[in-house]
């Protein structure tokens, strides 16, 4: 019998997979996938229960998500010479309208192709290099990573340098089987592959959508396009054109004739000709907007990508645009930035340790990114690191690889927002630009010879992410002699110190006839009327301890401090 898929069926209900699941949920058909399977059978009666047929009653479809469906915005991805120009160069050429004879008179850096009446934004700028580095600066704009792996070559070292800053960005991923037009062409086993890593293959039950195709004539990659529209639907990839403005330049170079240029991809708001901006430390107000067409236009809604003119200076790829009220507030903002970059240069002019780079971390993760001379050294590291035990916190490699460490390495540890970032070479260094790139970023980078040495920083800096731990270590004890009221004060003991010394600001505990009542901490300390830091052993003083006025003649007071226990 017939099977098909549920977004095959969801199709010619002329319902979207994502309202077609939600409402199979309602009826009582959990844990549906767009990939599920159902036999024609199923499918008859799903089209009983929604209402196909006259006589059955139309299911209430399920809330709309927030804002309206938008443009996906897409990257793509993958080891060198495995097609990632060629596709991007395919679908430019059969899904992006002409405007005039000649075709598209610029490259802005990004494109919107239509497929069946939809728009997907592409990022033509391939390479996780510069996925990353919009990542890098705390800008999220690729809403769906497309991963191009050759038939004939396979997973490759920059296939899992790739598949790892896809992991590190958290989104959804496509595989895209490129050149299964080549006689030597193995799909399968790419799939196998992928599978090895974790990455099961949706026909083989998994997660993962894979698409056979081949950049170069053009085969499957209509399937391609069809499936990120999918994926876009299941996400549910919303935009608000009437929400604050949120948008990212991905690209900017300086032109001799125009000046500053940036090209934008808005993901919420609308951006518009004579809006005051602000992208770092550069600023302006907008004069010109220009499609991918070099067409001008006055505004660009969520999804949209549009290269902008009229900026002070070329900032950076991966730095949000942000709409400010008037020029005079730009100025103030981008002042406020340059001081605040001057003051941070001046900060790494001195090389701090490992220990006290991560001393005032705020997070309990260690997220490091691994390179070593050979496949075996970085087993080794991996197997050293994995038996180190620091309760409490949590250490996750985001990419171990081989050679030396470079500027995507470092872009990758810079991406990362939930943990403290950490370069470790073994054998490797950095090479200058990644040197440079680290410097700038504030990125630790530490290289080793001897692999325990490596292992005994990791533990170091894994317990320094814990917080530094304490031992109480006894000074003195002394004897309450006496007590007195003192208006305003409060009780003061009158002692004798029997054995070491009693501080002030020290800790005290309290023992009543052997049994502990109260600990505190001594805040005032006098020997007749002079303050006093410390009383040693043989002499008398006068002392108050914090919140605590219940201390009676014959208690004991043991004195004790806190000493930090080395890492």
């Amino acid at each position: 019998m017939p099977r098909k898929r549920v977004y095959e069926l969801a199709r010619e209900l002329g319902l979207s997979t994502r309202d077609l699941i939600l409402a199979l949920e309602k009826l009582g058909m959990p844990n549906l996938t767009a990939f599920h399977m159902i036999s024609e059978e199923e499918a008859e009666v799903i089209r009983g229960l929604l209402g196909e047929r006259p006589e059955a009653k139309p299911v209430e479809k399920p809330a709309p998500p927030k804002g309206k469906p938008r443009p996906a915005v897409v990257a793509v991805l993958g080891h060198i010479d495995h097609g990632k120009t060629t596709l991007l160069d395919s679908i430019r050429k059969t899904h992006v309208a002409a405007e005039e004879p000649g075709g598209i008179t610029q490259s802005i850096g990004a494109y919107q192709a239509q497929v069946d009446g939809k728009f997907i934004t592409f990022i033509d700028t391939p390479g996780h290099r510069a996925f990353t580095a919009m990542r890098a600066r705390g800008a999220k704009v690729t809403d769906i990573a497309v991963l191009v792996v050759a038939a004939d070559d396979g997973v490759m070292a920059q296939t899992l340098e790739a598949l790892d800053h896809i992991k590190a960005a958290g989104v959804p991923m496509i595989v895209a089987i490129n050149k299964i037009d080549k006689p030597e062409a193995q799909p399968e086993k790419v799939k196998r592959q992928l599978a090895n890593l974790g990455y099961i293959p949706e026909d083989w039950g998994g997660s993962t959508i894979m698409v056979p195709i081949s950049a170069l004539t053009g085969e499957g990659v209509d399937d391609l396009l069809e499936m990120i529209l999918l994926v876009a639907e299941l996400e549910g990839i919303s935009g608000d054109p009437e929400s604050e403005l949120e948008a990212i330049i991905i690209e900017s170079h300086l032109d001799p004739a125009k000046g500053p240029v940036a090209t934008v991809i808005v993901k919420n708001g609308t951006l518009r000709e004579r809006d005051v901006v602000v992208a770092g430390t550069a600023w302006g107000r907008i004069r010109a907007l220009l499609d991918h067409q070099a067409k001008r236009i006055p505004s660009a809604g969520p999804g949209t990508p549009v290269q902008i003119l009229g900026l002070s200076e070329v900032p950076p790829a991966g730095e949000k645009l942000e709409r400010v009220q008037s020029p005079k507030n730009a100025e103030d903002l981008v002042e406020k930035r340059k001081e605040a970059e001057r003051e941070r240069r001046l900060s790494l002019r001195v090389r701090p340790s490992l220990e006290e780079l991560l001393a005032a971390a705020q997070t309990k993760k260690l997220a490091l990114v691994i390179k070593a001379q050979t496949m075996g050294a970085l087993e080794a590291v991996k197997l050293e690191l994995s038996t180190i035990q620091a309760e409490g916190v949590e250490l996750e490699v985001l990419h171990a690889g081989v050679g030396q460490i470079t500027e995507s390495d470092v872009l990758l540890a810079a991406a990362e927002t939930q943990g403290q970032p950490l370069i470790l070479g073994f054998g490797v260094k950095p090479d200058p630009k990644a040197q440079k790139l680290a410097e700038q970023k504030a990125i630790p980078i530490r290289t080793y010879a001897i692999i325990y040495d490596l292992a005994l920083d990791v533990e170091r800096a894994l317990k320094r992410l814990i917080g530094p731990e304490f031992r109480e270590v006894k000074v003195g004890e002394a004897e309450v002699l006496k007590t007195f009221n003192i208006a305003g004060v409060g009780k003061v003991a009158g002692c004798a110190v029997r054995s070491g010394r009693v501080v002030r600001g020290g800790k005290a505990r309290v023992l009543r006839r052997g049994q502990e009542v109260f600990v505190g901490e001594i805040s005032s300390l006098k020997r007749f009327t002079e303050d006093m830091k410390e009383v040693r052993e043989g002499y008398e003083c006068g002392l108050r301890i914090r919140d605590f006025d219940d201390v009676r003649e014959g208690d004991v007071i043991e004195v004790y401090v806190l000493e930090e226990v080395p890492v």
